[in-house]
């Protein structure tokens, strides 16, 4: 049994390994600019999460191919429909690169029944209605922004700049599948409708668009239309990749080949093992005792481990924003600063209710025997105050994501820095699998939750998904974890 469970993180580091072996000839333009979600509530967390992955393992196979996927499963209430698109400048390997990060996002929005997430390279939305001709919508709104400062008459010029390449690319993108660009000395601009919409509506969206992005944004040196329908955007700075979405790149191709070979492979190995599920649920729920969070409770807070709450709300300048290094669909993490001058990252997790406070316990008791180079260490937990904490070792170059999505920090990264790092997140992979005292599968591993210390070493974090298995088991909890747009499709559906 121990080689199945090493699959269960397979698609998890093809992506992870593929995003640091492509080519930097593109720019993936994986920074969030607007992550909206939809006002309703799931009710049925069964369904929704089963046709939720069917979706998008749907939308993900066009995307690969065609830069845009539209997909649609169940119906009622828990249907999900779904609709990602990149943009035209992105070649098919870096679309590749922004859907995987917008859908490692889109999950936030759980338990809300929807959501829509604008990238600086794509856009993502799922809900559980039919939205596809849509191209306005009372979201519809403007991110203004950036950092250069003008005199007068230089605003005045960059202003007839913007208004120019808008329009030169407002008006070519209809009836050019929706999709142009504008540039000029000083000024740059990128239109584009979902393939969706009838060249009449991609019209009117982007109309709109440009109106408002014009009246509000200048003379700001960036500005964003995120409309139900469209994107655009303009820059004082030239943000356009010069490589055509119809120019395959290799790293592309291989994309391609490793996740369709991947996803037979996982197939097969989930049927072997999908047997079992069942089974180990029952006596999981015969295993746990209806104590159990007490128990935990008391031994943590008796120990070593546990960090007083107003210790740790002092540390971070009570959690203060501007302290904040990170935040991901489990918890926040801050930076601070203990009594001794030790710098700790905290982690507030996000779940209150009874049943994962116990596995939270549960879990500290079992990664805080866990030493390897290429883990973060756990220095402890806070199980006394309003919520639930995790108390990490800091570390300086934060996560690996900060890198290769980054066009200026990728740079940082040559090919020897690279190979380390995918060495070094097998490795602990390995020692959680094989070497350890206690057998721990991480479940979510992704570029996010890959650390680089100061001689950019890589070590794996977050070990809020962690659960420990016996040697005879197959499987490993009774919850479906992890990150949606980083797991095998059949480990979601029990």
């Amino acid at each position: 049994m121990k080689k199945k469970s090493t699959h269960l993180y397979l698609p998890c580091l093809l992506t992870l390994f593929l995003a640091l072996l492509r080519p930097t000839n593109g720019d993936a333009r994986t920074r969030a600019v607007r992550i909206t979600c939809s006002p309703q509530l799931e009710r049925n967390e069964t369904v929704y999460i089963s046709n939720f992955v069917a979706t998008w393992d749907k939308v993900l196979q066009q995307v690969q191919t065609n830069a845009f996927g539209v997909a649609s499963t169940g119906s009622g209430p828990s249907s999900n429909y779904g609709l990602a698109q990149c943009y035209g400048d992105l070649s098919l390997n870096d679309c590749f690169l922004c859907y995987s990060e917008a859908r490692a996002n889109l999950p936030q929005c759980y338990p809300h029944n929807g959501g829509r997430i604008f990238l600086d390279g794509c856009f993502m939305r799922a809900e559980n209605y039919s939205f596809f001709d849509e191209f306005k919508g009372p979201e519809d709104d403007v991110v203004c922004g950036g950092t250069t400062t003008r005199m007068r008459r230089e605003e005045e010029s960059f202003g007839e700049a913007v208004r120019l390449v808008v329009r030169n690319a407002v008006a070519a993108a209809p009836g050019n599948g929706g999709y142009a660009r504008g540039a000029s000395a000083n000024a740059f601009a990128l239109a584009n409708c979902w393939r969706s919409l009838s060249a009449e509506s991609c019209k009117q969206c982007l109309e709109d668009a440009s109106a408002s992005v014009i009246s509000k944004c200048l003379p700001w040196s960036e500005g964003r239309a995120i409309h139900t329908g469209c994107f655009l955007r303009y820059s004082d700075h030239d943000f356009l990749n010069k490589i055509p979405r119809n120019r395959r790149s290799r790293g592309s191709v291989v994309v391609i080949v490793v996740s369709v070979l991947s996803s037979v492979f996982l197939f097969i190995v989930g049927i072997a093992i999908g047997v079992n599920i069942s089974k180990h649920r029952t006596i999981e729920k015969k295993r746990r005792g209806p104590n159990d969070v007490e128990k935990m409770a008391k031994i943590l807070t008796n120990s070593s481990l546990n960090f007083k709450y107003t210790t740790l709300e002092k540390a971070t300048g009570s959690f203060d924003s501007a302290n904040m290094l990170g935040q991901g669909g489990f918890g926040a993490v801050f930076k601070g600063v203990l009594p001794d001058g030790r710098d700790i990252a905290v982690k507030r997790l996000f779940f209150n209710n009874r049943h994962r406070a116990g596995d939270f316990y549960n879990e500290v008791n079992i990664i805080s025997t866990v030493e390897h180079k290429n883990l973060v260490r756990l220095l402890g937990c806070s199980c006394s105050g309003p919520e639930s904490i995790l108390v990490y070792e800091h570390i300086q170059n934060k996560s690996l994501d900060r890198f290769i999505f980054d066009v200026n920090r990728g740079k940082t990264l040559d090919w020897q820095r690279r190979f380390v790092i995918i060495v070094g997140t097998a490795e602990g992979l390995v020692y959680l699998h094989e070497q350890s005292t206690v057998r721990i599968i991480h479940r979510d591993i992704k570029a996010s939750n890959i650390l680089l210390d100061s001689k950019f070493q890589a070590k794996i974090a977050d070990f809020g998904l962690a659960r420990s298995f016996q040697e005879d088991k197959s499987h490993i909890s009774t919850a479906i974890a992890g990150t949606l747009g980083y797991m095998a499709t059949w480990y979601m559906v029990s």
